[in-house]
């Protein structure tokens, strides 16, 4: 997973799933509900060894790892471009049922309750798909994908159940092996419709794979190349993004090679490579950071960066705290009109107001915290 700053970024913990549920409102309105983002660890960039895991907390929040690095100064975000950046979003897919909407419609006398609606509720965001549940998995992807083909909106969509995920910590998890995490790959692509979907695919299973051995990262790349090729094939409308990281934790040129292993440079399986998911760091940091992977990458022309922007409007913590620190912003909102060459959306993959663990139990919707984000 990723996560904050000079120390931000592994993968955190999710508690909850998407599910269909009828909710009482008949099997032809039953909407899947939201799963909760993970709260994902920074770490830090590590020049030599590779990073220990970290112990389990004590709760399902995940534990920061120790810094062997001093924290960094956040360099200034971008400005954002209001008129475009609103036109855009209304190209992207906004989730009914998140809890952040579920929030507003049940407190609608809360003192804060208009500006974490209108800066927050109001804007479209990723939907994760992160429990094992294959005989299902293909209706619950679908309510979505087709939720938004009828509004001629595009939905994000993030796959994340790939074995041995948080190598062993908090949000571990997934599919209980490879085979069986292909076939699920097989059924969450038979859901993707024929209209235009973004898949982030599996955060932190590149960046993060330094726990496996030689082989097993061979085989977990191997897989990930192919579940590329299968989204695509199922859809070719779909644009799949996989795992860079940040740019706070692999060097450019070894996230690359990483990412080239794992068929992130071939155009059938692959339109490029995400960042920051969960992570503060600035926006023009991470563009930087995903023009030099993508350098590094030596992908085609036509590959492109995805950048989750949710939580990153005054960059990253200076002492690297990475579990809901405080005086954080809301970044950029979702668009897919970014003004910057080769960067194809800002989005919020991560869910803002979701806690890391600290504010709540880690998945849940703060609204405190949301408050302190949007206002």
């Amino acid at each position: 997973m990723v996560a904050a700053a000079c120390v931000v970024a592994a993968v955190g913990s999710i508690t909850g799933m998407v599910s269909v549920l009828d909710d009482d409102r008949g099997s032809d309105e039953a909407r899947p509900q939201a799963t909760r983002s993970p709260s994902l660890r920074p770490k830090p960039v590590v020049p030599s060894a590779p990073e220990p895991s970290p112990p389990p907390a004590s709760s399902s929040s995940a534990a920061p790892s120790p810094s062997r690095t001093s924290p960094k100064p956040s360099p200034t975000p971008t400005a954002t471009k209001t008129k475009e950046t609103v036109a855009a979003s209304a190209r992207l897919y906004r989730y009914p049922d998140s809890q952040v909407v579920d929030w507003v419609a049940d407190n609608p006398t809360d003192p804060r309750n208009e500006v974490i609606k209108s800066r927050i509720a109001d804007h479209p965001a990723a939907v994760w798909f992160a429990d094992y549940t294959p005989s299902d998995i293909t209706a619950r992807v679908s309510a979505v994908t087709s939720d938004g083909s009828e509004q001629g909106r595009v939905p994000v969509v993030v796959p994340y159940a790939i074995p041995d995920r948080d190598c062993g910590g908090a949000s571990q998890g997934g599919a209980p092996d490879l085979d069986a995490y292909d076939a699920w790959i097989d059924r969450f692509a038979a859901g993707l419709g024929s209209d235009e979907v973004i898949v982030i695919l599996e955060p932190d299973s590149i960046a993060q794979s330094d726990c496996l051995s030689s082989a097993e990262r061979v085989d977990r790349f191997a897989s990930l190349a192919r579940a590329g090729r299968v989204l695509k094939e199922a859809n070719p409308k779909a644009r799949v993004y996989y795992d860079a990281g940040h740019s706070e934790w692999n060097a450019p040129d070894k996230q690359a090679a990483l990412l080239g292993k794992a068929g992130a440079a071939s155009a059938g399986s692959s339109d490029g490579v995400f960042s920051n998911v969960s992570n503060f760091n600035p926006t023009n940091a991470e563009v930087t950071y995903t023009r030099q992977v993508l350098d590094a990458l030596d992908a085609p022309a036509g590959l492109g960066a995805v950048i989750d922007t949710s939580r990153n409007g005054n960059g990253a913590p200076a002492d690297g705290e990475w579990c809901d620190p405080a005086g954080r912003k809301l970044g950029q909102p979702p668009t897919l009109s970014t003004g910057e060459a080769r960067i194809d959306a800002y989005l919020w993959v991560k869910l803002p107001g979701e806690s890391d663990g600290c504010k709540g139990a880690a998945g849940a919707f703060s609204p405190g915290y949301a408050y302190d984000l949007a206002r």
